[in-house]
């Protein structure tokens, strides 16, 4: 168990911006579903946690929970929720790294969930019909995942995806059916809010790629913002070794190819005590060159 615990922090680290959104999005609803059934089971009372970790649509409780706008958009309750979101997460999100960075893609999620939580809480405040439904709460990564979607189709609108039965279709009719859906949706007793919600994100991710063709990156800021908190959590590295000046010479190319294969060859070592003991038996030194490779 502890080396498939060790793999899968591996494999997170390793990961590509993409992969971990989806990473998280597994493990905050494995989390949730595992202790509601723990609380089950031994009858230890109702768990409840939605209200602290959903968007609720009412202003003040905004205030109160400031920090949900940002957590509702990892958490989902049903598997057919989760699936469904992360597929086309996944999809989509493939598109759109052919074009933009994981650091863009992070920042997009971000603001495309916002962005769907604003206009949630907007639409349930100034909207008679959902004035009328009272306050409420909202989880999913729907409005996250819209925005990524509509940027991938409307920054390139000719690239096609093959769908079964329908062959290959350019992503931008697809994107345009899902945010038509959504729309004609707004009605729907059931789920009104996520409806809203999607189309708030399906917004953020049309400027984000209309503004991005003009030179203007419109997720700039939160990816500022997200730099800062980052380095300020970062660890701070004292290290008490005494400065010392060094000459390094000129590396020729025959004396670069040697140390890259020896240094490949060092890696191949490395997999391969790696797939025939697993990763809890490589050294902390390995660990940090396979670690390090992975960066690149």
């Amino acid at each position: 168990m502890a080396d498939f615990i060790e793999t899968l922090k591996y494999r997170y680290k390793t990961s590509n911006v993409l992969m971990k959104l989806i990473f998280i999005n597994i493990l905050v609803f494995l989390l949730i579903k595992i202790t509601g059934i723990f609380f089950t089971l031994f009858k230890i009372g109702d768990f409840d946690i939605f209200p602290y970790i959903a968007v609720p649509s009412e202003p003040t409780e905004w205030i109160k929970r400031f920090w949900t706008p940002i957590t509702y958009m990892f958490v989902h309750e049903g598997f057919w929720h989760i699936l469904f979101n992360l597929l086309w997460l996944y999809w989509f999100g493939q598109i759109f790294m052919q074009y933009f960075t994981g650091r863009t893609l992070g920042s997009l999620y971000i603001l495309g969930g916002l962005s769907g939580a604003l206009l949630y809480m907007i639409a349930f405040n100034t909207i008679p019909y959902y004035i009328d439904m009272g306050g409420g709460w909202m989880i999913g990564a729907s409005a996250a995942v819209m925005a990524i979607v509509m940027a991938a189709a409307f920054y390139r609108p000719d690239v096609r995806l093959n769908l079964f039965l329908l062959g290959r279709i350019k992503i931008i009719y697809i994107a345009l059916f899902a945010f038509i859906l959504d729309f004609l949706s707004l009605d729907d007793i059931a789920n009104p809010g996520g409806h809203i919600a999607h189309i708030g994100g399906a917004v953020a991710g049309y400027i984000f790629a209309i503004q991005y063709r003009k030179g203007k990156d419109i997720t700039s800021w939160i990816s500022k913002l997200i730099d800062g908190l980052s380095n300020l959590f970062k660890k701070k590295k004292i290290s008490n070794k005494k400065m010392r000046v060094s000459h390094r010479r000129f590396e020729s190319d025959s004396d670069f190819n040697y140390r890259k294969h020896k240094e490949q060859e060092e890696i191949d070592a490395i997999l391969d005590k790696l797939k025939q003991s697993g990763y809890s038996a490589l050294t902390e030194e390995e660990k940090r060159k396979l670690f390090d490779v992975g960066k690149k």
